[in-house]
C-alpha cells in the first residue's frame, strides 16, 4: 500500500504504469543478484573492518582479553556476535532498498523493481518474509515460468517487475510520493 492517501490523477497514473510492467524472468534475477553480490561484499568488508577496529580499540582499553585467540581475525571469526552483525548489515541492506525505493544497485541496472500489486513499495515486513522465505536464492527458480512469482514473492505477496526505461530512469528514494516534486515541471 502507498504510504500516502493522496489518489492525485498523476499517481494513479504512475501506478498504473507500474502495475502494468511484466514479472522479472530468472535470467534478469540473477543479473541483478550478481550485481548486487559485488556491491554487498565490499559492504561486508568495511563492516569487518569497522568490526577489527571495534576489537582492537577494546583490546588496548582492556574491555575484552585476546590471549586466548591468534590475533583480532580469530577473536572475530569464533565470536557468534560477529556473524549477527553481518546478517544484520545483509538484511539491512536489502530491506533498505526494497522498502525505500523498491530497487536495490543490482536491481536498478537490471531495470527491476519489487513492489506491491498496486504498484507501492513493500513494507519491512514483506522485505524480511522474502528475505527468510528466498532460500538463498533458491526460490527464484519457480520464475522459469513466464510471468510467475518466485517463492519468496509468493509468501512476501509482493512482486518482480521489469520496468520500462521511462519508470527506471526516475530519481527517488521514496516510491511513488517522490513524484509529487516532479508535478511542477
Amino acid at each position: 500500500m502507498s504510504k500516502h492517501n493522496k489518489n492525485t490523477p498523476y499517481d494513479l497514473q504512475l501506478a498504473e504504469q507500474y502495475q502494468a510492467c511484466h514479472r522479472a524472468s530468472l535470467f534478469k534475477r540473477i543479473g541483478a543478484y550478481i550485481y548486487d553480490l559485488f556491491l554487498l561484499g565490499a559492504l561486508l568488508m568495511l563492516a569487518t573492518l569497522i568490526a577489527l577496529i571495534v576489537v582492537v580499540i577494546t583490546n588496548k582499553v582492556g574491555l575484552i582479553d585476546l590471549t586466548l585467540y591468534q590475533d583480532e581475525g580469530d577473536y572475530l571469526g569464533k565470536n557468534p556476535l560477529f556473524l549477527i552483525y553481518l546478517c544484520a548489515v545483509i538484511i539491512s541492506f536489502y530491506s533498505y532498498f526494497w522498502v525505500a525505493a523498491g530497487q536495490t544497485i543490482g536491481m536498478k541496472a537490471w531495470r527491476l523493481r519489487v513492489q506491491n500489486s498496486d504498484g507501492s513499495n513493500i513494507t519491512f515486513t514483506q522485505s524480511l518474509i522474502r528475505m527468510a522465505t528466498s532460500l538463498f536464492g533458491l526460490g527464484n527458480v519457480m520464475s522459469v515460468l513466464k510471468d510467475r512469482n518466485a517463492f519468496q514473492d509468493l509468501w512476501a505477496e509482493c512482486e518482480v517487475v521489469v520496468l520500462t526505461k521511462e519508470l527506471n530512469n526516475w530519481k527517488a528514494i521514496k516510491g511513488m510520493a517522490f513524484m509529487d516534486s516532479e508535478k511542477g515541471k
